[in-house]
């Protein structure tokens, strides 16, 4: 059995956005135990889906795990990124495919944020914001939530709030609006996102724009962490298991 990994990116206009993605893949490339290894994208950006996989078919491949590059699960996991799969595949019915999970909740993703935070003093007059993209799946609020619980049990009385880009609340928007209302002197702003795009841009904009005698600090997303990579390949490495565990299966039954 010749294995080849898919990686399945979300995609960005901006060229910035996709080449840190290639570069994400690429460092992890180096961990991973499968003669093939492709990326594609989703969407905004080349190769495609499709193209993806007849690439891992020209270099031989007879099974494909298939992995989303993607932080939280919601849409694109559920049912974008399978139902452009699913055409693919019933074009190529003899080729086993395994399909791994999204990054998810995984101790590994607070520590991440935690590595964006530091230094943080013990006991400091602190606040952070966690930013995420935001979606109306109910699953990425909960994922979300229990993340930045993660966090505040790794720091001494930290409190995280959390808020959204999009189709969720609260808004970005409107917690900079109330952020006086805070009583904590400095506000740590995390974006939680894998890498730069228009989501990143609109962040920084609209900092630059609010008035507050507040210390803001702006945190690096968290894309390029050693912790998210960690967490990132074992989504790999159980797509793989599932993969070798379906193909022995299938050689049982013959």
């Amino acid at each position: 059995m010749k294995q080849a990994v898919l990686y399945i990116c979300h995609g960005s206009r901006v060229k910035k956005a996709r080449d840190e993605a290639i570069e994400f893949i690429s460092a992890c490339k180096k961990h991973v135990q499968a003669p093939i290894q492709e990326i594609c994208f989703l969407e905004l950006a080349e190769p495609d889906i499709k193209t993806g996989f007849e690439l891992c078919l020209n270099k031989g491949a007879d099974s494909i795990a298939v992995i989303p590059v993607l932080l939280l699960t919601a849409a694109h996991a559920k049912s974008d990124i399978p139902e452009e799969l699913e055409a693919v595949m019933k074009e190529h019915p003899n080729i086993a495919v395994s399909y791994g999970a999204p990054i998810g909740v995984q101790g590994e993703m607070s520590e991440a944020i935690l590595e964006r935070l530091s230094p943080l003093p013990a006991h400091e007059n602190a606040r952070a914001l966690l930013v995420g993209r935001g979606s109306s799946d109910p699953d990425v609020k909960k994922d979300l939530g229990a993340i930045a619980k993660g966090v505040e049990e790794r720091t001494e009385g930290l409190e995280v709030n959390i808020c959204y880009l999009t189709a969720a609340e609260p808004s970005f928007s409107e917690v900079l609006k109330r952020i006086q209302e805070f009583p904590e002197k400095k506000i740590y702003i995390v974006p939680y996102l894998l890498f730069t795009g228009l989501l990143m841009n609109g962040i920084e904009k609209e900092i630059s724009l609010l008035k507050t005698d507040k210390q803001i600090i702006l945190c690096s997303y968290v894309g390029f962490s050693k912790h998210v990579q960690a967490a990132f390949i074992k989504r790999v490495q159980e797509a793989l298991e599932k993969l070798l565990a379906s193909s022995a299966e299938a050689e049982v039954r013959l």
